[in-house]
């Protein structure tokens, strides 16, 4: 048999997401499509009536029982007929009897395989969205706890104003809730049936056989099929899945960089009697986002071979086949570890609030400047000058910090022959309270969590 692109790393699987790709269940899906295409073909007269009954009588207990050994015989069969479909075919003959020669009337191989794949494709996205649901609801938890929590918002790496925990991660939150959409509509488009024949014209089998099945495998029916159902609809599944995985990514990257030992303003949840390192004792490594961002690659990895899937030649070849037998599961059972991963990751996120507290401050209260510039303006000072002011006093201020001679932030304001005696000292004061820069964030949450 072809390979299947089963996931080859048992490390990085779940059970249910594996479950879809196995030659069991693709092969329950091969046998329900040929199943409602008889069972539609007796609809029209098409076929005998008796002839459906009998190819879902006979065929439906003996797939719902697939054993090993069948597996190994279609797998023989293959081996002779070079041909996955016919293989299949022909072993299901076996226990049909006769009336075999009603299934598969009018259709080709793709007809089996494409609407296979849609219905793989969907029932992964199914468990997904359940993952994203999870990935939400733990975002959410968190982001209220520390809703009001002060930290220092960074840009370039370096402190920057004031801002929330909670803020953080209700920005994580609105990502993902858009990537749901996203993976949403991903569902919809590649969530496809077509039962049109050899180059998709219906010469042998009638649309409304197509029409059935759909409807009873609860898709969509592609409107124009060439033989296969057009590949800028898988495209699309897999981008939507790999911009999922970049903010996976995104995330992962902020824990990274809050446990720093430099900062330890987060960090993972160190497990009792978990190890570091080999070597030394006392390290606390943040190994489930770094491991996070690897399977983030792998995902966004099947981008570029679904978007070349796209272009195949006249009305059908098979180009996309092996391509699409190793990205499918690959790229569903990797996201859907890595979304689990994630989410009891967030969960157990172990936070330092008075780490936060001591990082904000640690630069002697420069990351206040912002709100000092606009004090200088309000009582007359031009912005350039202002600018002028604030800037010399933050570098003295940054430059000497830990010496004998540093002083604070508000320390050389005060000093300053161009601020003394033009802003009041209240005023400063006030400047300097990280709290005005929370004085919205009930207002940034209704906006993401739709909440009052």
């Amino acid at each position: 048999m072809q390979p299947t692109g089963a996931p080859m790393v048992p490390r990085y699987t779940r059970p249910a997401m594996a479950a879809i790709w196995s030659p069991e269940n693709r092969f329950r899906i091969w046998f329900e499509i040929e199943a409602l295409a008889a069972e539609g073909m007796a609809r029209i007269g098409a076929i005998p009536e008796s002839a459906a009954r009998t190819i879902r009588e006979r065929g439906a207990p003996v797939l719902a029982a697939i054993s090993a050994a069948d597996l190994d015989r279609i797998d023989a069969i293959e081996a002779e007929t070079r041909h996955d479909v016919i293989a299949f075919l022909t072993w299901l003959a076996l226990h049909i009897g006769p009336d075999s020669r009603f299934v598969h009337q009018g259709m080709t191989s793709s007809d089996v395989l494409d609407t296979c794949l849609s219905l793989q494709l969907a029932q992964a996205a199914d468990l997904l969205l359940a993952d994203l649901d999870a990935v939400l609801s733990a975002l959410k938890t968190r982001a209220y706890e520390f809703k009001n929590t002060p930290t220092i918002g960074r840009s370039h790496g370096i402190h920057a104003e004031p801002t929330s925990f909670g803020l953080k991660l209700a920005g994580h939150y609105a990502e993902f809730a858009r990537n749901r959409k996203r993976l949403e509509t991903a569902r919809a488009e590649v969530a496809v049936c077509a039962i049109s024949g050899a180059v998709g014209t219906f010469a042998q089998v009638d649309p409304a056989v197509e029409a059935f099945v759909a409807e009873k495998l609860g898709l969509a029916v592609e409107p124009i099929s060439t033989q296969v159902i057009p590949r800028d609809r898988h495209a699309a599944f897999f981008c939507a899945l790999a911009v999922i995985a970049s903010g996976v990514e995104r995330l992962a990257t902020e824990v990274r960089h809050l446990q720093r030992s430099e900062v330890r303003e987060a960090e993972e949840f160190f497990h009792p009697g978990q190890k570091g390192s080999s070597a030394m004792p006392h390290k606390r490594n943040p190994v489930l986002s770094e491991n996070l961002v690897g399977l983030a690659r792998i995902v966004r990895a099947t981008v570029v071979p679904a978007l070349e899937n796209v272009t195949l030649w006249h009305e059908r070849d098979i180009s996309h086949s092996s391509v699409e037998r190793a990205i499918a599961p690959d790229a569903t059972v990797t996201l859907d570890f890595a979304l689990a991963r994630l989410a009891g990751m967030v969960s157990r996120l172990t936070v330092h609030p008075e780490r936060m507290a001591a990082n904000l401050e640690s630069l002697g209260g420069v990351v206040h400047s912002g709100e000092v510039l606009l004090v200088l303006t309000r009582v007359g000072i031009s912005r350039e000058d202002a600018y002028r002011i604030v800037q010399r006093n933050a570098m003295a201020t940054w430059e000497k910090l830990g010496t004998p001679e540093g002083r604070s932030f508000r320390d050389n304001l005060a000093a300053d022959p161009e601020v003394a005696g033009r802003v009041p000292a209240a005023a400063l004061d006030a400047a300097m309270d990280p709290g005005l820069h929370l004085r919205h964030v009930d207002t940034i949450f209704a906006r993401v969590f739709g909440e009052t």
